[in-house]
């Protein structure tokens, strides 16, 4: 593939967890260099979530792909150097920590433009750099409870759950890229060099979910409206829900568009649904969700999952399986797209493992951009950032890495 797009920035990430590394990653994986600094010793804490074999995880694997690894103690003064030389020579600068910590490091905002006045810093919290919870703790769970996202997940007759990823960390670490490249842009594109104040972008994770949640306080201040959970429907929305099938596969089908609904009931063998005048808005189908969610289970039941999901794509109703992992591995369209990418990787075993990888979106020229290499180990670039990029001796590298310590 020709040069990415982001061939050239270089990016400092001293993120850890999930929602800085998801920024950081999305950068590297269209041609920035992401180098990633980590604690000596122990690294970065995902090294060990869901750690089933060996020293360092898939979660890590995935989020910290086509990423170098260099070590350094943020704490000692050679390490705090050596993030001011990385920050001099570096486009844009990641963070994830508490807000104040790298004040409190010597390493805030008017350390990092001291030595680098073009930098785009991107810092990413629970709760924003300002306001009354700035200095509070909190990891995506607790954001995605007060950005409004848990009240809707889960049945109405139980407490509310989690999706089963950190989509919070997620959804922030896009905000995180997106405010990367738009300090970028706004460098290139202004004639006088941008304050400090409008290069430094403040991401808060109960932000960035709150900003998912639709009309949830439009339509609360409007019309007095407090959207309830509804299981696997959407509120106000109808048909649309998981349907089981005869052979035990399950489908979701979004039969809610007013044009498609008539062909839908038309295909469980309902035409007296779809010619109902009741039923031909949404608003008179979501009165009556129950009703047709019973009509199109029982369609659904008396036949397995491909021939449900074959009638429904020849009617032109919008359909699908819900995937396992190893369904997505087998899924042609994936497959097409390269959006499995294999690698060899060390899985505790005696050799290493063919492992597949997300590809990476979005697709450029048809296909996924090929993955560059998987979360690298613990310090694998520490000599050669260190010694190579900024010219350290031996004896530095060792101080600033934390070796000596």
């Amino acid at each position: 593939m020709s040069q990415l797009p982001l061939s050239g920035v270089r990016v400092l990430e001293l993120g850890n967890y999930i929602a800085a590394p998801t920024a950081g990653r999305l950068l590297a994986d269209f041609g920035a260099e992401v180098i990633k600094v980590e604690r000596p010793g122990t690294g970065d804490e995902i090294r060990n979530w869901r750690l089933y074999a060996g020293d360092t995880s898939m979660l890590y694997r995935t989020l910290n792909r086509n990423k170098r690894s260099i070590t350094l103690d943020m704490r000692a003064a050679a390490g705090k150097q050596a993030v001011l030389d990385l920050a001099a020579r570096s486009d844009v600068v990641l963070e994830n920590f508490r807000p104040g910590t790298l004040e409190k490091w010597g390493l805030g905002p008017a350390e990092l433009d001291a030595v680098n006045p073009d930098v785009v810093l991107v810092r990413i919290s629970a709760f924003g750099q300002t306001g009354p919870l700035s200095s509070r703790p909190g990891f995506a769970a607790v954001a995605e409870a007060m950005g409004g996202l848990r009240a809707l997940v889960g049945e109405a007759d139980r407490p509310p759950s989690r999706t089963g990823v950190s989509i919070g960390d997620s959804i922030a670490g896009l905000y995180g890229a997106f405010s990367a490249v738009m300090g970028l842009y706004q460098r290139g594109a202004s004639e006088t060099r941008p304050p400090l104040s409008r290069r430094s972008l403040d991401v808060a994770l109960n932000e960035a979910v709150f900003s998912m949640m639709e009309s949830l306080v439009p339509d609360h201040l409007a019309y007095g409206v407090e959207r309830r959970r509804v299981g696997g429907r959407m509120e106000g929305i109808a048909p649309s829900n998981a349907y089981v099938c005869a052979d035990g596969g399950s489908v979701v089908i979004a039969g809610n568009g007013d044009s498609i609904y008539g062909r839908f009931m038309t295909v469980i063998g309902r035409p007296d649904l779809g010619s109902d005048p009741e039923l031909a808005a949404n608003a008179g189908r979501w009165v009556r969700r129950d009703e047709l969610d019973g009509a199109i289970e029982t369609w659904t039941r008396s036949l397995p999952r491909d021939e449900v999901l074959a009638e429904l794509e020849e009617a032109g109703v919008p359909a699908g399986p819900i995937h396992s992992a190893a369904d997505i591995v087998a899924d042609e369209q994936f497959r097409a797209r390269d959006m499995v990418q294999y690698f060899d990787v060390d899985t505790g075993g005696d050799e290493p493992a063919r492992v597949g990888f997300p590809g990476i979106v979005p697709v450029l020229d048809g296909r996924s951009v090929p993955v560059r290499s998987v979360g690298p180990d613990l310090g694998a670039d520490t000599a050669d950032v260190l010694g190579g990029l900024l010219g350290y001796t031996p004896d530095t590298v060792r101080a600033a890495s934390g070796e000596d310590a």
